[in-house]
């Protein structure tokens, strides 16, 4: 496959529906694969068509080491040993690797495995360095990994009937993150993943997790699928997928379900607790809570519908343009999603170069709406309007007095001053926010009044200016700089 067979069909802010070609036949994403465990497969791999799965991922490494399986996938291939023609990928052992600090197993005979089994995505034997380990060891993890990725390149050749990914590693070090993605991208591969972040999801730790997507981002080809390795709870899709993620993984509908936890997309339940099933999938319309409670099959079912049917909520926002909003709505559920989403509006500026220019309706849902990249292409783009004579700002709906003006500007924030002529153009007409004014924040009501000052710095020369607002406006601090270009009156 070649990059330029990663056909992007939508978009929004840097989530993107998009297909790619396998041995197997296209994948469609953003997507979750499914982790079949090759030693205990409880649901066939093919059954999860009907979850809505268009491709599967197992561990070649699990296989390799078992004898019967090995010999089975050496004689009958990946697909018939799972029991499906689905795409499937293939991981290395890099997990185990993490997990038990050692494998029996080599770059090069992990590799050749993978390809005589016909995996259709191959995975090298990375090093996966966790978490706040030292700056000395995560370089020479990264150094080795890089290494491991040009002997795969070699052993796996572009465009053939092999895809092969690239992981990037680097631990928390942001700077060994570029690095890493720089090496992967000038060594060209089909997929990239990034991996080494499992520690962080369990810790919750998602504002870093979120610096490691867009450092690697930033270095890697926009024309490939990025994978998030591990990443297998639907809470985080909407988050991950915003930032450019296209494909995930997930073991977790199993390990939860043994556990005994009910995954939903704001976050996980015990079942022990659950009174009653909140969810309209076909094992929770069809079983009680005791039956789904006490039995893990029927959790790990539960977890797969749930996990695929956010994902197709996902893809819905991304069509709509509203994938910001879906964002809020689930970043609302933990207070570390909270915390991550204030951390991706650090990041704006950047996906305001490929979010959308027009969309859907906006709405208003909390302060970290006053960074979203459609506010700060209103702010770029104020140099554009050029106003003379006497002009009118103001909160207020009602100006009977406009004759007296030769400009009239409303004020809604986040975005703040615009022209009545613009009332119902995007994005200002189709912003929804909150009423009345004391409910709004002080992030967008900063957010606005800089607008306002910087509308008043660009046509100072040539225009004289009043500002008419009510005395939740006129306390804001920057109204002191306002006064400095425009007459204040206040309602």
């Amino acid at each position: 496959m070649s990059a330029a067979e990663f056909e992007i069909l939508h978009k929004d802010l840097m989530g993107r529906i998009g297909k790619f070609r396998t041995g197997h036949g296209y994948v469609e994403t953003p997507t979750i694969m499914p982790v079949i465990n090759p030693n205990l497969i409880t649901i066939n791999a093919d059954e999860m068509r009907k979850y809505g799965a268009e491709m599967v991922i197992t561990n070649a490494y699990i296989i390799y080491k078992n004898a019967e399986l090995r010999e089975e996938a050496l004689q009958t291939g990946i697909h018939s040993l799972l029991g499906t023609d689905m795409p499937v990928m293939t991981d290395s052992g890099s997990y185990q690797l993490f997990e038990y600090r050692d494998v029996e197993v080599s770059n090069a005979e992990i590799l050749e495995f993978q390809r005589d089994i016909g995996s259709d995505i191959c995975v090298p034997l990375d090093i996966p360095t966790p978490p706040y380990v030292s700056r000395r060891k995560a370089a020479k993890d990264l150094e080795t990994t890089l290494k491991r990725l040009s002997e795969a390149r070699s052993m796996i050749p572009p465009r053939g009937d092999r895809m092969l990914a690239g992981v990037v590693q680097g631990s928390t070090f942001m700077d060994l993150r570029e690095e890493s993605a720089k090496g992967a991208a000038g060594i060209g591969f089909d997929i990239y993943a990034i991996g080494g972040v499992v520690p962080l999801l369990e810790s919750y730790r998602f504002e870093v997790l979120l610096d490691i997507i867009m450092a690697v981002k930033r270095h890697l080809p926009l024309s490939v699928p990025i994978h998030l390795f591990g990443a297998g709870h639907p809470m985080l899709f909407a988050l991950a997928v915003a930032l450019g993620c296209d494909i995930f993984d997930s073991a977790a509908y199993a390990i939860y379900a043994k556990a005994g936890r009910y995954i939903t997309s704001e976050g996980t339940k015990r079942a022990r607790d659950l009174q009653f099933l909140p969810c309209a999938c076909p094992i929770c319309t069809s079983y009680t809570v005791d039956e789904v409670r006490n039995n893990a099959d029927l959790l790990a079912a539960h977890n797969l519908w749930v996990t695929f049917e956010e994902m197709r909520k996902v893809k819905q926002s991304i069509k709509e343009g509203s994938l910001w909003e879906l964002c809020e709505m689930r970043c609302r559920a933990h207070p570390a999603m909270v915390t991550a989403l204030r951390r991706m509006t650090r990041y704006s500026a950047i996906l305001e170069r490929y979010d959308p220019v027009t969309k859907h309706p906006f709405f208003y849902l909390s302060e970290c709406s006053a960074h979203r990249p459609e506010v700060m292409r209103y702010s770029r783009r104020l140099n554009r309007f050029r106003v003379s004579g006497n002009v009118l700002i103001t909160t207020s709906r009602s100006h009977e007095d406009a004759r007296d003006f030769d400009h009239v500007f409303m004020i809604k924030p986040p975005f703040g001053p615009y022209p009545v002529e613009l009332a119902e153009s995007y994005p200002v007409g189709q912003a929804e926010i909150p009423a009345p004014a004391e409910r709004i924040d002080e992030d967008a009501k900063a957010v606005a009044l800089h607008n306002v000052l910087r509308l008043l710095e660009l046509n100072s020369a040539k225009a004289r200016f009043v500002l008419r607002c009510d005395r939740n406006w006129a306390n804001h601090p920057l109204i002191e700089a306002i006064k400095k270009y425009a007459e204040l009156q206040i309602e």
